[in-house]
């Protein structure tokens, strides 16, 4: 069955569309005014949207997670505080840690980095292997991150020292960036045997504690009930929740994406001034034009919509230009800047661009109302005596 296209055989669609193919480089001036602004509007948002996308997407892996530090006055996480969390329903995982700054040497070569103790299993769970394998408990051997590796040149099977004590490299890292957990890129991972030899003095207890819960939506009960039974009488810990950082950068970014999009709309109102102009000189121009349709029957909410029809028409063949302008131009930025052109698809992404294209087809809107107001209200005779 054929649908009829509800414009094909509408007289003012018709006369809507030859008037903007008769000033076609005034057409085309006004269209480009508009594909600029959506370009603009759009692209800015896209820009500051995929920042965002990108830093909360580094940050995935660390945002269920509860961080547990001793209070201000407090020396240490004591065993026996590890173990009233283990008592907190919707736990997965508790990974207590101690941790100390040190300068590491290899081959006259000297870098710092963080010295952790921490079980071998909660170190899988926190970081993953380039090359070689964990350290086995109560070994010698130790893991580092991958900067620490490539500062010094080190390879599996190479022997550090620390404090005088040497340590065979049996693991390095994969680079996993800023966290806020441990630095896994910056550190250096022992058995808690090998830890103690290193820093005989230092007091029992943790330095912190990282856990992971069951269900991230369950963060904040967790924390509060943790809180609740250590903090009962004083407060002895202080409990982090990740997620509060992945917030505040999408706040922020969120913050940054309207700021680039608003100076993105300066484009399109200068735009809606320029088929403002294009409009009222269709008007003066069609005066006569104008006079003959209403002698011959015209109303004005006909001429109102003949006008309308035109800045509809530019409007939206304007902003699909700029639209499309913007998915391709986005696409290889992204993929040039970023190596990873996966976020131009994303459905955030595609909202901005149709927001853009909705802005041009309403500025284009408004710039034709006033025009098609002002043609819609001439008087027949005034208009057929216009020179």
């Amino acid at each position: 069955m054929r649908i009829a296209d509800p414009l094909k055989n509408n007289m003012y669609a018709e006369l809507a569309r030859r008037n903007l193919k008769r000033q076609s480089i005034r057409t085309i001036l006004a269209a480009i005014g508009i594909i600029i602004g959506v370009i603009a509007i759009s692209s800015m948002g896209i820009l500051g949207n995929t920042m965002k996308l990108s830093v909360t997407d580094s940050f995935a892996d660390v945002g269920d997670k509860l961080m547990i530090y001793p209070a201000p006055g407090e020396e240490s996480i004591t065993e026996k505080q590890i173990d009233q969390i283990r008592k907190v329903a919707g736990i997965d995982e508790i990974i207590p840690l101690r941790s100390h700054g040190e300068r590491v040497e290899y081959k006259n070569e000297e870098s710092f980095a963080s010295v952790y103790d921490i079980k071998e299993e909660g170190l899988e769970s926190l970081a993953e292997l380039d090359e070689g394998r964990y350290f086995k408990s109560g070994s010698t051997d130790c893991v580092v991150g991958s900067s620490v590796a490539e500062n010094l040149e080190i390879s599996v099977g190479s022997k550090i020292v620390i404090d005088d004590s040497k340590l065979r490299v049996v693991g390095i890292l994969k680079e996993r960036g800023l966290g806020f957990d441990i630095d896994t890129d910056s550190g250096i991972f022992t058995s808690s045997e090998m830890y103690e030899k290193l820093y005989p003095d230092e007091d029992e207890g943790y330095s912190s504690t990282i856990i992971t819960v069951d269900d991230i939506n369950e963060l904040e009960t967790v924390q509060q009930d943790i809180e609740d039974r250590i903090n009962r009488k004083d407060e002895l810990i202080t409990v982090f929740a990740t997620n509060m950082i992945t917030e505040s950068i999408d706040s922020v970014f969120d913050a940054i994406s309207l700021f680039l999009m608003g100076i993105g709309s300066i484009s399109l109102l200068v735009a809606g001034v320029s088929i403002l102009n294009v409009m009222l000189m269709s008007t003066m121009e069609r005066t006569k034009e104008i006079g003959v349709m209403k002698a011959v029957g015209a109303s004005r909410k006909d001429i109102l919509k003949m006008f309308l029809l035109e800045a509809l028409f530019l409007g939206v063949a304007a902003s699909l230009i700029g639209g499309l302008l913007t998915l391709g131009g986005s696409y290889m930025i992204i993929s040039f800047i970023m190596d990873d052109s996966a976020y131009i698809l994303k459905f955030s992404n595609i909202i901005y661009i149709l927001e853009g294209v909705f802005f041009g087809v309403g500025t284009s809107l408004l710039g034709g109302m006033y025009p098609a107001w002002k043609a819609s209200r001439m008087k027949p005779l005034d208009a057929l005596r216009y020179e």
